[in-house]
């Protein structure tokens, strides 16, 4: 009996303390992440004598960043807020063989063969509507412009494709993160994006949500905000993380080529995302290019790898390759992945580091590389497996996690009309 009464109190007083932080709209345990004055490379970026450099660099990235205006307030310590907001608009530095390229992208090498079709090969949406795997119309009021629904096997292949993707991953010593899709603004503005402005593909929160929030474009950002003011010995690194998220962005496009589900404001990705000693990070760059080549030559795709030109490289990109597969519905390359070396600039503005063999605390490489970014990946398939009778064959090392399914027919699903 005193059991039972005691019982019957401990989910009397629970219910109130509920209520009470239900009442209060705060959880006691919820703690700001502490965030860190950035560590620029102060030594470099103000040394007048770096000045055309920088410049140079910063015009032929296309960025936003002003070094005069840096070097201008660099000794008015009265204003030391407006310095490090001006010091965040500089770019990373960029590879020197990067600045050989000019302005096209260089083709590194050009995988697997071109398919072969004794019929005029279909472009997915032609293919989706066709087979009832997708709905791209009457949305507007669920999601708005852009967006999508895949449905029955389609459903079925984007599943397929994640778990494919996660278990090569994990083959390689990926260790998998569940991450947030909602996180504070000034991690993606320390991650290198614009979170404001014309030119930002951010979806902001309101303030009545909270302090300021935005939903995340890529798990990149999610796990380097994992690891913000951490500090890892040389021994524990490269530390690889893969994540698999929805991904959010707010970009718009009048390009035919880039109509249907090729660019949307919503989709999802699996992310991979390293931190490797400053000494290594060539190397390991060179890594997750060989991962995502494997990827895309075991499902048979016909794809270029390039080495994208400076105007290309976003902020925080030292380097930066993407690989493009071929469609043949569109009878052109379009994007599947990229893969980035960002150095420490995401590092230094997070307080990643690692004690180096010396005994010196510096800060960690960062990298970044998609694994698969479903939408894409699914009309280079769906373009490259098709069938003269509009039918879609499953790629052979997706079939066990279709269930045995090797090929894609007419989804048995009713026609719906929308009321007006």
């Amino acid at each position: 009996m005193k059991f039972k009464e005691g019982f019957r109190q401990f989910i009397k007083i629970r219910k109130l303390c509920t209520q009470f932080k239900n009442l209060t709209g705060k959880n006691i345990e919820d703690k700001k992440i502490y965030m860190p004055e950035p560590e620029y490379n102060i030594k470099f970026l103000c040394n007048p004598s770096n000045r055309d450099y920088i410049i140079n660099n910063v015009r032929k990235r296309k960025g936003i960043g002003d070094i005069d205006k840096v070097l201008e307030l660099y000794k008015q310590t009265e204003k030391r807020e407006m310095f490090l907001n001006e010091l965040s608009k500089i770019p990373n530095d960029t590879d020197s063989v990067v600045f050989k390229y000019g302005d096209t992208p260089h083709r590194l090498k050009l995988c697997g063969s071109k398919p072969e079709f004794n019929f005029e090969p279909k472009e997915f949406s032609y293919l989706a509507k066709k087979l009832k795997l997708m709905r791209t119309q009457g949305l507007g009021a669920l999601m708005g412009s852009r967006c999508y629904i895949f449905q029955g096997e389609l459903a079925e292949l984007e599943n397929a494709l994640i778990h494919y993707t996660v278990k090569k991953l994990i083959k390689h010593g990926f260790q998998l993160v569940s991450v947030p899709d909602i996180i504070p603004s000034e991690i993606i503005k320390r991650c290198g994006l614009l979170t404001d402005g014309p030119r930002s593909l951010v979806y902001n929160l309101s303030r009545n949500y909270g302090d300021d929030y935005s939903l995340s474009g890529t798990a990149e950002m999610s796990l380097a905000a994992k690891l913000i003011n951490s500090k890892f010995s040389y021994k524990d690194l490269p530390l690889k993380m893969a994540a698999i998220s929805r991904c959010y962005r707010a970009e718009i496009s009048s390009i035919m080529n880039e109509k249907g589900i090729y660019r949307v404001h919503q989709f999802t990705k699996v992310e991979m995302f390293v931190c490797s000693e400053q000494n290594k990070s060539s190397e390991i760059f060179q890594y997750l290019q060989d991962i995502q080549e494997d990827l895309f030559s075991s499902l048979g795709l016909h794809f270029q790898i390039l080495d994208m030109p400076a105007h290309e490289l976003g902020a925080p990109a030292y380097r930066k390759v993407d690989m493009e597969g071929w469609m043949p519905g569109r009878k052109l390359f379009g994007e599947l992945s990229s893969c980035s070396n960002c150095t420490d600039y995401q590092s230094r503005r997070l307080n990643i580091k690692y004690q180096s063999h010396n005994g010196e605390f510096i800060h960690v490489h960062t990298l970044n590389g998609t694994a698969c970014a479903i939408p894409r990946m699914i009309i280079a398939l769906c373009e490259t497996y098709q069938t003269e009778h509009g039918r879609i064959k499953i790629p052979e090392p997706l079939i066990p996690f279709m269930n045995g399914k090797t090929l894609i027919r007419k989804q048995p699903i009713a026609s719906t009309s929308i009321y007006k």
